[in-house]
């Protein structure tokens, strides 16, 4: 199935801007709506249920709009988001974090520390819809109460966003993922270590890697998560002029890294087996055992064969290789360590 066949939704940004118009709709005209339309930064005309709105106090008008992902695995499909508007003196829109949405704590993001986790496209897209009412100063909280729970879910706590979720989105239409956006929501966790002072940073491609390099003593600021991208974070690292990289991960994934494969999902390239037989063969493991690897169902099962041959030496191999052809990769913009593990947290090998 291509994304082309897929629904389309809306960013948490657009329900709250389309929250804030049926807000502005009630304090203007008297009017209650049950749905709004939007236009998207990209210029797309977004029509957007709103589940209610109602005035709250002389000067507060609240309403709630429920997220609609379309598509997209997003955690918050179906939550509430409320927004609630209070008309004041001058001509700046003031944007207060309400319950479940957070605040910054770390440098390096889109905003300041101590602003609420609201980003800047979504400011502008409320921004678009005040002026649409002619109206100059205003304040707009936005609330996430599934947030504070949602939040614990996402990479969040590594970025610095305390307190709950982001407001985010580009344009405010909510494309089912694709590979790229996935990639581009990776790269804020290089841009946050390198503002808190680290330039050597620890790539790890999933949660053993993370457990390990806890456990190794690396500070939690300095970790990555690549997910299976390591070529491009990689790249992205190099960019940012950070000065040493240390892959630590599975063998699974990492010995894929030594056959200069950078992409590591199973389905774009799967040579784990054939390259532990590869250097197995070249440190004198008999055709007998190489076919045994061979026939393994997985890179765990093929490390009880290189035990039982006292073969470990080549995982310091493969890591070495792992490191030269991740420097080869960049073009030897930074350098690369590599630390091998497997599903027990066990040290395989390391250079």
């Amino acid at each position: 199935m291509t994304t082309d066949k897929l629904r389309s939704g809306y960013t948490t940004g657009a329900c709250a801007a389309a929250g804030v118009k049926s807000a502005l709709i009630l304090l203007t005209t008297g009017k209650i709506v049950s749905e709004v339309e939007i236009t998207a930064l990209d210029g797309t005309i977004l029509k957007i249920p709103i589940k209610s709105v109602e005035k709250i106090s002389d000067d507060k008008i609240s309403a709630e709009v429920v997220k609609f992902s379309g598509d997209d695995p997003d955690i918050t499909n179906g939550v509430s988001v409320f927004t609630t508007i209070r008309q004041i003196s001058g001509n700046e829109i003031i944007f207060k974090a309400g319950i479940g949405v957070g605040h910054v704590t770390k440098a390096g993001m889109q905003l300041k520390i101590g602003e609420p986790a609201i980003n800047p496209k979504p400011r502008e897209l409320i921004r678009n819809v005040a002026a649409e009412f002619d109206i100059s100063g205003l304040e707009v909280e936005i609330s996430i109460p599934e947030g504070v729970e949602l939040a614990k879910k996402t990479l969040n706590p590594v970025l610095g966003i305390e307190g709950g979720l982001s407001i985010i989105g580009t344009t405010g239409i909510l494309r089912p993922m694709s590979e790229e956006a996935f990639k581009n929501s990776l790269i804020p966790q290089i841009d946050v270590a390198k503002a808190a002072g680290f330039d050597e940073l620890v790539f790890v491609p999933g949660k053993i890697g993370e457990n390990i390099a806890k456990k190794l003593g690396f500070k939690d600021g300095a970790i990555v998560q690549t997910s299976n991208f390591i070529g491009f974070m990689l790249e992205a690292a190099s960019e940012r002029q950070i000065k040493k990289i240390i892959l630590c991960g599975h063998i699974g994934k990492l010995i894929k890294v030594a056959a200069g494969i950078f992409h590591t999902h199973n389905r774009i390239a799967d040579a784990r087996l054939e390259t532990l037989a590869a250097y197995s063969a070249a440190e004198g493991l008999p055709a007998k055992e190489i076919q045994k690897i061979l026939d393994a169902n997985t890179t765990e099962d093929a490390a009880q064969i290189i035990s039982a041959n006292n073969l470990e030496h080549v995982y310091k191999k493969i890591a070495t290789q792992a490191s030269l052809r991740a420097e080869r990769y960049v073009f030897g913009k930074l350098k690369v360590k590599t630390i091998l593990v497997d599903f027990a947290g066990n040290i395989l090998g390391s250079d």
